[in-house]
């Protein structure tokens, strides 16, 4: 507690924050930290929520160099303050201990919710304090999505998941556990059912490949496989992590935690240009990880990668690419392999039901507030954009829930037109 008084000391209070303005979903952080210094933490956390439902969350795995502590005005000559520390004590408590009850004023809207990643959870919050009779369909049999099943616990612990569960709970929302839609519960069957808008926030779960041969064989896996569940796996003394983002990072670190001795990040360019947070590379090699730069996977064998080279070049445009060296093709001997770059969403939804508009990754093609191609039916989070940040997912559910919202009102208010007119 004392170390967090000293860094809400160490904030200016600028009038023109740079913190919030660079925040995605525009944390009001100097608001919160002056009611933090003046004890006022269960009203901080009411804002914090109020403004981010995954506020909890957000402290802890979004990437804060880029973002509040990477724009703070101290840091220009010194040392950042560390709001999301701030943030995270304040959120966490205010989540274990605040009692939500359901609205006094019910509607007779019903809202399907499809998937309880980020943006599934953000929206459920939102339409329920509205009072929306909203259900969570959910194929797992826990709530969180990838905040459960692709983060692993030593960097965001699932008992927060399980507290907004509880939470969502008291507002009266209701979960149907391991319930695919698509291809048996329809989109039309929910429209039957009396559900006047479905949102569609099932992220993205097909891995992407290195369309290389021998990623089949039996001791190559793909990293968001093997972090919904790695106990099972069985990976030898020496993996090959493919890939350098966040979730290679956590791969390659849970492969450690679970006792292999060697792990290896094999990636074709260098540090500056991979998409994990500094943060996360930093800990990665204090864990032990070494990297392999500046190698291009050529084939996968049950006992290693065979690779090439590669030169960084920058175009005219500042853009980096890579280029084979000739000449430079070698062996990287290991038990397993772990392929981890990107992913791509499933279509159990497009394929069984008409009218949804895709674009070429899969991905659902939406307007700027979340409309999709079929009426009703909205959609934001990973499904829509492909592998992006918590906070980002939050942000953009938060603009879709009042556009949901706006429809469902638009909706009665016709009912009520045409029930006057007869």
């Amino acid at each position: 507690m004392n170390q967090l008084i000293t860094e809400a000391n160490k904030c200016l209070l600028c009038k023109n924050p740079r913190c919030k303005k660079n925040c995605p979903v525009g944390t009001p952080i100097p608001e919160i930290i002056q009611l933090f210094k003046e004890n006022q933490i269960e009203k901080a956390g009411e804002i914090l929520f109020n403004n981010n439902p995954l506020s909890a969350i957000c402290a802890v795995v979004c990437a804060h160099e880029n973002q509040c502590s990477g724009n703070c005005v101290k840091g220009i000559k010194g040392d950042p303050v560390e709001f999301y520390e701030i943030e995270k004590y304040i959120s966490t408590n205010y989540l274990r201990n605040v009692s939500f009850k359901k609205p006094s004023t019910m509607l007779e809207d019903r809202i399907a919710i499809v998937g309880s990643g980020p943006a599934g959870i953000t929206i459920a919050f939102i339409l329920a304090f509205k009072g929306y009779k909203v259900t969570i369909f959910e194929s797992k049999d826990k709530i969180g999505g990838v905040l459960r099943y692709g983060i692993p616990e030593f960097r965001l612990p699932k008992d927060i998941l399980d507290t907004l569960y509880l939470r969502l709970l008291e507002l009266g929302v209701k979960v149907r556990f391991n319930t695919l839609i698509g291809p048996v519960i329809t989109i039309d069957k929910l429209f039957s059912d009396g559900y006047q808008a479905i949102f569609l926030g099932t992220g993205v779960w097909n891995a992407k490949t290195l369309n290389i041969k021998g990623e089949t064989l039996g001791n190559v896996h793909f990293a968001i496989d093997y972090l919904k569940k790695p106990d099972p796996y069985l990976l030898g003394n020496k993996v090959c992590i493919i890939g350098a983002g966040n979730v290679a990072m956590d791969a390659a670190r849970t492969a450690k935690a679970h006792g292999v001795q060697d792990v290896c990040i094999m990636y074709r360019k260098g540090f500056e240009d991979m998409s994990a947070t500094k943060a996360e590379i930093k800990e990665t090699l204090e864990d032990g990880v070494h990297f392999e730069l500046f190698k291009s996977p050529l084939e996968l064998f049950e006992n290693g990668v065979k690779f090439i080279e590669t030169n960084r070049i920058v175009d005219e445009n500042g853009k980096v690419r890579t280029v084979p060296k000739e000449g430079t093709e070698g062996f990287f001997a290991c038990d397993s392999i772990i392929i981890a770059v990107g992913q791509t969403p499933r279509n159990n939804i497009v394929a069984n039901n008409k009218g949804f508009e895709t674009d070429p990754k899969g991905l659902l093609v939406v307007d700027d507030i979340g409309h999709t191609s079929v009426d009703g039916v909205f959609a934001s989070g990973d499904v829509v954009t492909g592998s992006r940040t918590v906070v980002e997912a939050a942000n953009f559910a938060k603009i879709v829930a009042e556009s949901i919202d706006h429809y469902c009102k638009s909706r009665r208010s016709t009912k009520q037109e045409n029930k006057t007119v007869s």
